[in-house]
């Protein structure tokens, strides 16, 4: 009897793990800067994302999906590789650099608070999914100037469309769109 306890006690263990999905982990590109183009002499400016913010529910290590009317889904097994937030600073801080021409980007927490040219805050509204169809996003932005008296703000919606069903390729869109993002923000730099 014990050992029939042990034997089915084994049986659903190796079954529970038989049916564990893999997960997968994503990561927004960044635009490859060329080493000629950034410049790190005193002349060029510095600049500062003091914050990101997302919408709640986005705001998780499962990538979200839209479903359909008024409805989402949480993929379990599609996670972002580190936290969202983090992602979308890192991939604008690559956009601006490359879109300015300069090195010196630096994200809140590494030094730069005061001493910075300009200053960069992003709410991002919307962070949409839609597997084969597109991926959205809107935001407002704010640059302040550290001579201004007023910070410039703007608002950007992007719509980039899905090469396929898959979370690769709405990372993949998310990513094109926070470079389009970044070029809007740059803009405002110069």
């Amino acid at each position: 009897m014990k050992s029939l306890v042990i034997s089915l006690f084994f049986s659903v263990l190796l079954g529970a793990c038989a049916g564990t999905p893999k997960i997968s982990y994503f990561v927004l590109d960044a635009p490859a800067l060329p080493a000629a183009s950034v410049a790190q002499d005193a002349r060029t400016p510095s600049i500062l994302i003091t914050s990101v913010t997302l919408p709640d529910l986005v705001d998780r290590p499962q990538m979200v999906v839209r479903s359909g009317a008024n409805r989402v889904e949480i993929l379990d097994a599609s996670r972002w590789a580190q936290p969202l937030k983090s992602e979308v600073a890192r991939v604008l801080a690559a956009c601006l650099g490359r879109e300015v021409g300069t090195a010196k980007v630096f994200l809140h927490g590494q030094g730069m608070s005061d001493a910075a040219d300009y200053r960069v805050t992003l709410d991002i509204q919307r962070f949409d999914s839609e597997p084969g169809v597109a991926a959205t996003i809107e935001a407002l932005w704010t640059v302040r100037h550290k001579g201004a008296a007023l910070p410039q703000t703007g608002r950007s919606a992007i719509r980039e469309a899905v090469a396929d069903d898959g979370p690769a390729a709405l990372a993949a869109a998310h990513g094109r769109a926070l470079q389009q993002l970044g070029k809007d923000i740059a803009a405002a730099l110069r």
